[in-house]
């Protein structure tokens, strides 16, 4: 108990940091051999990962400084040798490797994780040669995606300038490195997003090209992110990546490989100057084609010519024909002449002015005949139109109030000039007009409801100053007078 008591006390910081100092004084800058597992990028852009054998799990991180600088990207499974330094993490009492280089393991560790990708992608379909694109043969504009600084993009602007000058694009990314394949495929998207006769011209071909390098160096063009947007390139696309005998995963998803960036040039575009020499060896073999057609007619035309008849001869037998018709015409014309005066004179004889008296004689009596008729057929339709309006005059007159009026009967009116049949309705003050059989109106005022003395008259004779008169209707002209009745209309 006593020698627990003379124990130091240490706080929590204290103890951690001694162990922390420990542990580096004991292992300063080592090499870890592992397997990666777990492997995580928050987006700070660190990277924290497990190192790990058959026993044991080493945790690692790698500061975003060195991520963007490693030759590989981590990736899951991958057996590597790190370098750094063994430290501790007080905040959580773990211990951890500070990792400031990753290298694969050994090139059968890349190769084994290549072509475990490479069986993925080609299982997709994105090797596949139904959808490779033939490349135009005399584009307009080339796209290249590489890094502007290089040797690579001056020997291609080189090798172009060379074989056929044409407007270049050089959209700069970065060949190697942790951003590279994603710089590499923005480069690609971007240039299938350029839209045909904008400002910036759209490539017709794409040129992915970087020089040569170890299996380190060129894992940038292995990654999914790259062989999908080549694959996904709507534009003609050419991998020219490291030298003949470097293949990355993106050469079998481009449309065509190259085995150099020169290479790649000289499969974008024709030579000039063969191209001239292509087109004047054509236009000279045209030219000696045509002359020799030409020839060939001739000779056919000059044979042909030599064939026909003469002229005289074919004329011969038609001006005979037309010789003879002349002769015949004269006589002919003579003949028709004879029968016409013939005709003339039998017609002249017919028409003689005896014959013509009495064919307008006929005429006359033809024509008083029907006069006659017409008239005949008039008087008897206005007859019975007379008749008929006779009737209906009668019928109108018998229907008349005005008969009714004559046996000294009145008719009343409001304001309006309507009839009124009853008293209900009418209220003390409205104007009213009284109508008598002899067609003398008398103006009223309407004083109360039921009082037979209700009614008083103004005194006022036809027409009526203080009641509208209605509009007198139109009346039909008759035919005919109409007869006397003796019986008064009911209305």
């Amino acid at each position: 108990m006593a020698d627990s008591d003379n124990l130091s006390e240490y706080s929590v910081s204290e103890i951690s940091g001694a162990i922390k100092r420990t542990m580096e004084d004991a292992f300063g800058y080592v090499r870890v051999r592992g397997e990666l597992g777990r492997i995580s990028r928050p987006g700070s852009g660190h990277i924290y990962l497990d190192l790990k054998d058959a026993q044991s799990v080493l945790s690692g991180v790698i500061w975003r400084g060195q991520a963007s600088r490693l030759k590989i990207q981590p990736e899951q499974g991958l057996e590597v040798i790190a370098t750094g330094k063994i430290t501790t993490f007080p905040g959580q009492s773990k211990y951890q490797m500070v990792i400031d280089s990753l290298e694969p393991a050994g090139v059968g560790a890349l190769m084994a994780l290549l072509e475990e990708r490479r069986r993925k992608l080609l299982a997709e379909g994105l090797f596949a040669e139904e959808r490779k694109r033939r490349l135009p043969f005399l584009p307009k504009v080339i796209g290249v995606v590489t890094s502007p600084t290089g040797a690579v993009i001056r020997d291609i602007l080189h090798r172009i300038s060379d074989r056929f000058p044409l407007h270049v694009l050089v959209w700069p990314v970065r060949v190697q490195g942790e951003t590279s394949a994603r710089e590499v495929a923005n480069g690609i998207e971007g240039f299938n997003r350029m839209l045909p006769g904008g400002a910036i011209p759209r490539p017709d071909v794409i040129i992915v090209a970087r020089g040569g390098g170890s299996i380190e160096d060129l894992w940038g063009f292995n990654e999914e992110i790259v062989v999908r947007a080549a694959a996904a390139s709507e534009i003609p696309l050419i991998s020219a990546v490291g030298h003949e005998t470097d293949w990355t995963l993106i050469d079998h998803a481009a449309d065509l490989r190259a085995p150099t960036p020169t290479g790649a040039a000289e499969i974008a575009v024709p030579v000039r100057g063969e191209l001239m020499a292509t087109v004047d060896g054509l236009a000279r073999r045209q030219i000696s084609g045509l002359l020799r057609l030409i020839s060939g007619r001739r000779t056919e035309l000059r044979a042909a010519s030599a064939a026909l008849p003469s002229p005289r001869d074919l004329l011969a037998l038609p001006r005979q024909r037309l010789d003879t018709y002349a002769e015949r015409l004269a006589p002919a014309l003579r003949a028709g002449l004879r029968d016409k005066r013939g005709r003339q004179m039998m017609a002249a004889g017919r028409l003689s002015p005896h014959t013509l008296a009495r064919t307008v004689l006929i005429a006359r009596e033809r024509l008083g005949g029907l006069e006659a008729r017409a008239l005949r057929a008039h008087r008897q339709q206005l007859a019975r139109d007379r008749a008929r309006l006779d009737g209906v005059s009668k019928l109108l007159e018998s229907l008349s109030y005005k008969n009714v009026l004559s046996r000294g009967y009145a008719l009343v009116r409001d304001a309006d000039g309507q009839p009124l049949r009853s008293a209900h309705g009418i209220q003390p003050g409205d104007a009213l007009t009284i109508e008598f059989g002899d067609e003398s109106r008398l103006a009223a005022t309407a004083s109360g409801k039921g009082d037979p003395s209700g009614i008083g008259g103004s005194g006022e004779s036809e027409p009526a100053r203080s009641a509208p008169r209605p509009a007198p209707r139109a009346k039909a002209r008759p035919a005919a007078k109409p007869r006397e009745s003796g019986q008064g209309s009911l209305f």
